[in-house]
């Protein structure tokens, strides 16, 4: 894994030194919003893509995530985490940005939509196995599309969280406080953030999760 990693971190070297100019290649940028939003991202994957192993696929999302509205600020390390749900495929690797945005949350989510179809993520089955994975955590303080019904996510039984699949965009996501996955990486670059609804911050959520679970997260 060391010299797949080492290809990853130059790509994210790069990733950082262009992330002052912002710059990218097609894509038109409409501005929508005057002030930006601070955003929190996840990204993981467990399949190889053309571009390589997770890891380097992960490595160059994030070179094109800096581009069109979204300015990358902070990249976690990467960790290697057990597939979730158990057993459901290879081992992931998982990462976490931050990044400012003058998008509203609906359109920068089809811009990670359509980096994640770039890469070959097909949206075919919930919680399967794929090659990219972005997921938008958090978004500033909103809470959409409304308190009633991301607390019903919040609190949707595991049983039905695996065949419901929420047709609106859902902010905080709803079990970010659950996952070491998720929380890991985010100790790196946003440790202090806060949850507008729940009111703790990522460093609480983490100190709460089980020592199994979060000895299941390991650095790369």
């Amino acid at each position: 894994m060391s010299g797949r990693s080492s290809v990853a971190k130059i790509i994210i070297f790069f990733a950082l030194a262009s992330a002052a100019k912002n710059s990218c290649s097609n894509a038109p940028h409409f501005t929508e919003k005057k002030v930006p939003n601070f955003g929190l991202l996840a990204l993981g994957g467990n399949l190889p893509s053309e571009f390589g192993f997770p890891d380097q696929t992960i490595a160059r999302a994030i070179m094109q995530l800096n581009c069109n509205g979204i300015h990358l600020r902070a990249i976690s390390r990467f960790f290697q985490t057990p597939c979730f749900p158990a057993g459901a495929g290879p081992d992931y690797v998982n990462a976490a940005i931050t990044i400012e945005s003058d998008l509203m949350p609906e359109n920068l989510l089809a811009r990670l939509h359509e980096i994640e179809a770039s890469f070959g993520r097909e949206r075919t089955l919930r919680w399967g196995t794929r090659p990219l994975d972005i997921d938008l955590i958090a978004y500033g303080d909103l809470v959409r599309p409304d308190l009633e019904t991301h607390t019903a996510w919040r609190d949707l039984p595991l049983e039905e969280q695996v065949k419901s699949t929420p047709q609106e965009l859902i902010l905080p996501h709803p079990r970010m406080q659950e996952r070491a996955f998720v929380l890991a990486p985010l100790m790196d670059v946003a440790a202090t953030w806060r949850h507008p609804v729940l009111g703790g911050t990522v460093a609480e959520f983490y100190a709460q999760l089980p020592q199994s679970a979060r000895d299941e997260v390991r650095p790369l």
